[in-house]
């Protein structure tokens, strides 16, 4: 479904509520967030008013590698990118894990990413005497490399349009409940069949809400390794006030390196560092994975989000913020075990609250109820385009149906990807994943759900059978949180909650299950699928036993959702259809997590009178702690200050460009038109937060590592001269 799947990548819990219930709601929230709302607010109204004026002329576009923006690119910048050009940028970019971006930087399997698209990883690989997120980690040898958890790697291989055989498994004859099945049937038939003949992990992806399936193939590296990462403090340099602004002064930068059959990958595609980096006003691309964006919804969809989803996931995330904080602050070890997830959770709320600013603008609404009510006079006079006009109003419908059970939805199922908020526990999560695939690979391959396909095996048993660590007192903490969030929302009379609590306190219960579950041994796991619903009948555990409990209420809401995702999926498909009819393939569809393309300038820009340079340089780091008096989060790791006269101040180290970029992007690498790669994406500033629904590039920049700034760094600061001349000049690793 368009937002069941962590379309916003937030978290949840509140009722709906119109604007204003929501202000009420913000009242009672921690005393800054109607400070940074209103600091994103007018920063938006002047926003959304150009959005509409330059977008002829913007670098707008989350564009398809099969569908590159070759009219822009000639047209604006008199440049072509070729199909060896394009192929070479594709099989050299990676997604990391389902969230994150990077790329090969080496013929042997370097791969480069974000110090925070690596932070789940190195809080896995630490423990209470190594803690690798806070202070860094340097392997200066292929032995000490270190091999993560369940951190997986995909490359595009290829992509193959596959529309007219999922349309053709649906007819007119068909409920939503009988549409959702027999699409579902026929993609678990596509992916399974290319996965067998062709041995590379193939999904099927939903493009402008169903106007187009597209089947991508790609190939798996299920061994990966850490070899480089700095400390916390230079990584994420300037903390949450910093985050999403500009100028910026972060080594956001992590390592890995990619093996096969126990041994360092060769790859042939790969991007070779530029030690001088860009220039400005110079042409760039990144290459990346954007997550979710929502610019093609319908104002009704729109109003859901704005009314409903946001509220809802703001509160769930305040909650959160505080409950982890306030753990972290007991001690050292208490923070190292919740820093990544906090960190998380930070990033989600600061991103949600732009977002909501950017809904709340009347200018923004205007222009969307203008454009829509435009279009759809358009197509009322083509009597073959009408179908799509009244697609609007199925599409509002479903929006209606879904909003009734927005909140036990979210509750008590979820989406698979993110888990029930009612249960926010990983303990939880492997317990409902064995109840389910206890079930689920009994059936048909086509008729089970979508996490259970054949095709999917492989990567959910990977995160299944983890031996990463999971620690009871954070898995209490969080389950005795989401289950008084439950019952406050359910109500504690409800017949289900009574049950789930079992006469006991939120907190007692959680106690109770997380100290008597053995799920925590992957060996447990493990036997258990293995062994499905024999192996589980007469097992007992508690976690096992709520998970049972939930699942049909939880199924039930899954089907509501499904079928409400069918019908929306259907009308999105008709106006998209209609809009390829009036204006050809110069659209680009909505992100969904897979690889896309964008360009821009480097360029800095107007602010408040003010001209924000396009970079930033390592004299403005120091210069920057000196102001703040080395204080947190503006505080400088001790080598960087103890080697300070080692570096060049006047090196680049962080610049913004034009490109358009959203969460997911993160560890883009950043290209200039030789292909070479001169920086990577970290962030956007404060005025891209509008991005997940329009684009303009007046003030809207990415904010990326200058690739001159990563290699002084590595060399004067780590000591790591063998990863500076892998990077610059594709050299051995050394043994």
């Amino acid at each position: 479904m368009l937002r069941w799947e962590s379309r916003y990548r937030l978290s949840s819990n509140a009722a709906s509520c119109g604007f204003a219930s929501l202000c009420s709601f913000a009242a009672s929230l921690p005393g800054d967030f109607m400070r940074k709302l209103n600091q994103c607010s007018w920063l938006f109204l002047s926003l959304i008013a150009v959005l509409y004026q330059s977008r002829a002329l913007a670098d707008e576009g989350l564009w398809l590698f099969n569908n590159p923006p070759t009219k822009q690119l000639q047209d604006k910048y008199h440049f072509t990118p070729t199909a060896a050009w394009l192929e070479h940028l594709q099989k050299s970019s990676i997604r990391v894990g389902r969230g994150g971006s990077g790329s090969f930087v080496s013929p042997e399997g370097l791969v480069l990413t974000n110090h925070h698209v690596g932070s789940d990883s190195l809080q896995k690989l630490s423990d209470a005497t190594h803690n690798y997120l806070a202070d860094g980690f340097y392997a200066r040898t292929l032995s000490e490399e270190k091999r993560c958890p369940d951190l997986e790697l995909n490359v595009l291989q290829s992509i193959q349009d596959v529309t007219e055989r999922v349309n053709a498994a649906v007819t007119q004859a068909m409920d939503a409940g009988q549409a959702f099945l027999a699409r579902n049937r026929v993609i678990a038939d596509i992916e399974w069949e290319s996965q067998e003949s062709t041995g590379l992990y193939s999904e099927v992806v939903k493009l402008y809400g169903g106007g187009s399936y597209q089947l991508y193939r790609y190939k798996r590296y299920i061994d990966v390794r850490l070899v480089f990462a700095p400390e916390k403090q230079i990584a994420f340099y300037g903390g949450d006030p910093d985050n999403f602004e500009y100028p910026r002064f972060d080594l956001d930068l992590c390592l890995f390196r990619a093996y096969e059959n126990g041994q360092p990958a060769q790859v042939e595609n790969y991007f070779k560092v530029n030690p001088q980096g860009p220039a400005e006003h110079d042409l760039v691309f990144v290459s990346g994975h954007p997550g979710r964006t929502n610019r093609q919804l319908t104002v009704s969809a729109l109003t859901d989000v704005r009314d409903h989803m946001l509220p809802l996931e703001l509160q769930n995330l305040y909650r959160r913020e505080v409950l982890l904080t306030a753990f972290g602050a007991h001690s050292l070890e208490n923070q190292r075990r919740i820093d990544s997830d906090l960190f998380g959770i930070r990033n989600s709320r600061k991103r949600g609250s732009g977002q909501l600013a950017a809904l709340l603008s009347p200018e923004f609404f205007a222009a969307r109820i203008q454009d829509e009510k435009a279009f759809r006079s358009q197509l009322e006079t083509q009597s073959t385009l009408q179908p799509a006009s009244e697609a609007y109003n199925r599409i509002a419908q479903a929006e209606t149906e879904v909003t009734k059970v927005l909140v036990s939805g979210f509750l008590l199922e979820g989406s698979w990807r993110r888990g029930a908020l009612g249960f926010d526990s990983r303990l939880f999560k492997i317990a409902r994943t064995l109840v389910r695939a206890a079930a689920e690979r009994a059936k048909p391959n086509g008729e089970r759900l979508a996490e259970f396909r054949d095709s999917n095996r492989s990567p959910l048993e990977l995160q299944l059978f983890s031996p990463a660590p999971i620690y009871d007192d954070v898995e209490e903490l969080e389950l005795s949180d989401s289950l008084t969030d439950l019952a406050t929302r359910l109500g504690p009379e409800d017949p289900l909650v009574k049950q789930i609590l079992a006469g006991k306190s939120p907190r007692e219960r959680a106690y109770e299950l997380v100290s008597g579950t053995k799920l925590k041994e992957a060996a447990v796991r493990q036997q258990l699928y293995e062994g499905g619903a024999a192996a589980l009948k007469d097992y007992s555990d508690p976690m096992i036993a709520l998970a049972t409990l939930v699942d049909p209420a939880a199924r039930r809401l899954r089907r509501i959702l499904d079928e409400s995702s069918e019908t929306e999926q259907e009308g999105y498909g008709q106006i998209a259809r209609a809009r390829f009819a009036l204006k050809g393939n110069e659209i680009y569809p909505d992100a969904t997590g897979t690889l896309r393309l964008s360009f821009g300038e480097v360029s800095g820009y107007e602010e408040d009178g003010k001209t924000v340079p396009a970079f930033t340089t390592f004299a403005g780091l120091y210069q920057r702690a000196n102001d703040h008096q080395n204080r947190e989060p503006f505080d400088l790791p001790p080598r960087w200050i103890d080697r300070h006269d080692k570096l060049n101040p006047e090196t680049r180290f962080n610049f913004v460009s034009t490109a358009d970029v959203v969460g997911g992007n993160s560890g883009s690498p950043v290209l200039n038109e030789a292909g070479e790669l001169v920086g990577l994406i970290f962030d956007g500033d404060i005025e891209s937060l509008a991005g997940d629904f329009a684009y303009s590039d007046q003030q809207n920049r990415s904010v990326a590592v200058d690739s001159a700034g990563i290699l002084e760094a590595l060399d004067k600061m780590y000591d790591a001269k063998p990863l500076v001349d892998e990077l610059v000049n594709g050299k051995p690793v050394r043994r």
